[in-house]
This record gives C-alpha cells, sequence and structure tokens, in this order.
C-alpha cells in the first residue's frame, strides 16, 4: 500500500511540473493578465466606484459579490457536513 501511495505522490509531482513550464514567470508585468483592459480598469476605477481603497477588497466585495457568496456557502456546508460525520454520538 504505500509503495502505491508513493507512486501516486510521484506521478502528480511530476504532472503539476510538467504543467508548471507552461506558466508565465511570477510578477512579469508583461504577460497576458497584466496586459488587458480590465486589469487597468479596476485599478483606475475599483476606489471611485466602490469606496473602498483596497482593490483586491473591492473586486471580491462588490464585483464578484455573488460569486463570493456561492463559494462561502459551499465551504460553510462542506464545513458542516464534516463536523457533522466526525461527531461523537453519546449512548
Amino acid at each position: 500500500m504505500n509503495k502505491l501511495a508513493l507512486f501516486v505522490v510521484v506521478i502528480t509531482g511530476l504532472m503539476l511540473i510538467y504543467a508548471g513550464q507552461d506558466l508565465p514567470p511570477f510578477g512579469d508585468p508583461d504577460t497576458a493578465m497584466y496586459q488587458h483592459n480590465m486589469t487597468q480598469y479596476f485599478i483606475e476605477n475599483s476606489e471611485s466606484e466602490s469606496g473602498v481603497s483596497n482593490i483586491v477588497t473591492a473586486l471580491l466585495a462588490n464585483y464578484r459579490g455573488y460569486d463570493t457568496l456561492g463559494e462561502t456557502t459551499v465551504i460553510f456546508t462542506a464545513g458542516m457536513a464534516v463536523m457533522l460525520l466526525l461527531r461523537r454520538r453519546e449512548r
């Protein structure tokens, strides 16, 4: 069983390393995500449209509010399910 687990971990690690070769360099300002016009729009207008000085908070709370609420609901539901499954039942 331990050999199978080690095999799965090694194969997964190799696949992640192989897939990571296509990622752009970390923090490179010339990547497509930094050059997109929406990025510049959010940098210039997020504070005036949301009233929040932190761009990340403005994006999560205002622009992606429903999406963030959905993710939070899923995480809360999963946490409650795990708590219910792991609770001890007294007899």
